[in-house]
C-alpha cells in the first residue's frame, strides 16, 4: 500500500537528519521509499518563536498498517534523537515524521488519525505532497491540488 510521510525539522544539519531519517525508514522491514520531494525552508507553524524548519515528503510502498507504521516512523525519530514531548508543542525539533495518508485508509483512533488531522490547513505538507503525488486524493478531503490551492 502506498502511504505518505511528512518530513521536517528545524535543529541542527536539518538537511542531513532528514536524508537519515528517509534512509532509515528505507531500510526497516515492510517499508519502501519510492519517492522523496525536494526540501523547502518553511516559516514555523504555531510556535512563531524558534528557526524556520525544513519540510519534505516522502512516499512508501509498506504492508504495514497504520498503527505499526507510526510506531516504525516513531521509533526512526527516537534513533534521530528526537524526544517528543521535551519542549512547547509545535516547538524546535531536530526531526517530526508525521504519518500524512495511508491508502484510500481513514483512521480516527487515540493517539492515530489518517489522513493527517491538519495536512489540509498546512501549505508546508501540501506543497511537497503535491510534487511527488500530483494526482492524489486524500481521503476525506479531496484532491491534493485543490487542498494546495485552498492554502496559497
Amino acid at each position: 500500500m502506498r502511504a505518505y510521510v511528512g518530513l521536517g525539522g528545524n535543529l541542527g544539519d536539518r538537511e542531513a537528519t532528514l536524508r537519515a531519517a528517509v534512509q532509515l525508514l528505507d531500510a526497516e522491514p515492510g517499508i519502501t521509499v519510492v519517492a522523496v520531494s525536494s526540501f523547502v525552508e518553511t516559516e514555523p507553524w504555531g510556535y512563531a518563536d524558534q528557526a524556520w524548519f525544513l519540510n519534505g515528503v516522502c512516499a512508501i510502498e509498506t504492508e504495514l498498517g497504520p498503527r505499526d507504521l507510526l510506531g516504525r516512523l516513531l521509533a526512526v525519530e527516537r534513533r534521530l534523537g528526537r524526544i517528543r514531548g521535551d519542549g512547547p508543542r509545535f516547538g524546535p525539533r531536530n526531526v517530526d515524521l508525521d504519518l500524512l495518508v495511508h491508502g484510500d485508509l481513514v483512521v480516527d483512533e487515540p493517539g492515530l488519525q489518517v489522513p493527517h488531522p491538519r495536512l489540509a490547513e498546512r501549505r508546508f505538507a501540501l506543497a511537497p505532497l503535491a510534487e511527488i503525488a500530483p494526482e492524489l486524493v486524500v481521503p476525506g478531503h479531496g484532491p491534493v491540488a485543490d487542498l494546495l490551492a485552498g492554502v496559497e
